[in-house]
């Protein structure tokens, strides 16, 4: 029984997607149109998905944070005690934050930070599926 998700279809395996620079993908996807936004909603969403799930961190709790983005900005979210469950899992996804209220311009740029979210949120929820219908093979 196989429970490990199959490669991304740009053939990058998810240790090699995990060890992206989230941050400066955020700085440079949120700064800039074109490959550096496709870049952060593509690989960077898949890297930051693996390294959540990796981390025990489940879907509902970044679509909550991807509101709180919407409702307060990056840097509302950022200094929150907790934005996420677990030690390990704040320390990420802070630094995410935090890249992203050094880019992120008033609304319109915490809305893209939220749509980030809820992409990674997404492909969490999507290696979830996989991972439970693997495992009733």
């Amino acid at each position: 029984m196989n429970t490990a998700p199959p490669s991304p279809p740009t053939g990058r395996t998810d240790d090699e997607l995990a060890q992206q620079d989230i941050p400066s993908m955020l700085r440079f996807g949120l700064s800039f149109a074109g490959p550096q936004r496709g870049a952060l909603f593509g690989d960077g969403a898949v890297g930051a998905a693996v390294l959540l799930d990796r981390l025990g961190v489940q879907p509902r709790a970044v679509a909550f944070l991807a509101e709180v983005v919407r409702s307060g900005g990056a840097r509302y979210a950022a200094e929150l005690p907790e934005p996420v469950p677990g030690d390990a899992a704040v320390a990420l996804v802070r630094s995410w934050l935090e890249a992203a209220a050094t880019t992120a311009r008033g609304i319109d740029g915490d809305e893209e930070t939220a749509r980030w979210l809820d992409t990674v949120t997404e492909l969490l929820r999507l290696r979830h599926v996989y991972r439970f219908r693997s495992a009733g093979e």
